[in-house]
């Protein structure tokens, strides 16, 4: 299926892959459309933003078409308080962070409003929270119709403990991109915060660029998308700035 990525705000990765940037975090949430499946990658900050992007979502798609399937990143709030708006999606995660979503519902609500989330809108979110129904340890791919094929890979510990990536295949001639969750940044340093896995992080940094290779546009958390140089560059300073080879 063709989309046509000229509405405001959303910005085309590819003829079957678009983006947008959202307010707030900056965060990046993405539309994968195949012919007979639709993936979202992340879910914004609220059930408020996760209800918008489906909305935006089932415009661009049209008539009788929603989101099937929805793939989160790593379990921070800026990425997945807005997934209990996708009812009836296939939701997808990498293995291990049921956790997080069953017990640590009030750490991410304490985050959020630390962040600048509304209460009201934090507590509605982390109430609503549940576990991805499917965990993906290894290697997972989707087919999406058309030729469309979306690959999740855990390919952490890194930013977090569970770090997922999506590498998104198609057309003869169209890039192949990878979204990258905040294993990479573009908008800023990368954050390392107490649920990271620092000496690791330099290692799946390299499993993601041993995924999509030199030609693939990368598509950060947060932040412009980028190139392989921009993600060995940043590899090599988190190297560095953690003392690990």
């Amino acid at each position: 299926m063709k989309v046509t990525w000229e509405e405001p705000g959303w910005e085309e990765l590819a003829p079957h892959v678009g983006r947008r940037r959202l307010p707030g975090w900056d965060c990046t949430a993405g539309l994968v459309v195949g012919e007979t499946a639709a993936l979202m990658v992340d879910a914004g900050a609220s059930l408020g933003e996760g209800a918008w992007l489906r909305a935006e979502a089932r415009r661009l798609l049209g008539p009788d078409r929603d989101v099937t399937h929805l793939a989160l990143t790593h379990p921070h709030f800026d990425h997945v308080f807005g997934a209990a708006a996708f009812t009836g999606a296939q939701v997808f995660g990498a293995a291990g962070p049921g956790a997080v979503f069953a017990h640590g519902g009030e750490e991410l609500r304490v985050d959020a409003v630390r962040h600048g989330l509304d209460p009201r809108d934090a507590a509605e979110a982390a109430g609503a929270l549940v576990p991805p129904r499917h965990s993906v340890s290894g290697e997972r791919t989707l087919d999406l119709g058309g030729g469309v094929r979306a690959l999740l890979a855990d390919v952490g510990p890194g930013h977090t403990a569970h770090d997922l990536v999506v590498l998104v295949t198609g057309e003869a001639g169209s890039p192949e991109v990878v979204f990258c969750g905040d294993l990479v940044e573009e908008s800023g340093e990368p954050q390392a915060g107490p649920d990271a896995a620092p000496s690791r992080w330099p290692a799946a940094l390299d499993r993601l660029l041993a995924l999509g290779g030199d030609e693939a546009v990368y598509v950060p958390g947060h932040g412009a998308a980028v190139n392989a140089a921009f993600v060995r560059a940043q590899r090599d300073a988190l190297a560095t700035r953690f003392g690990v080879s």
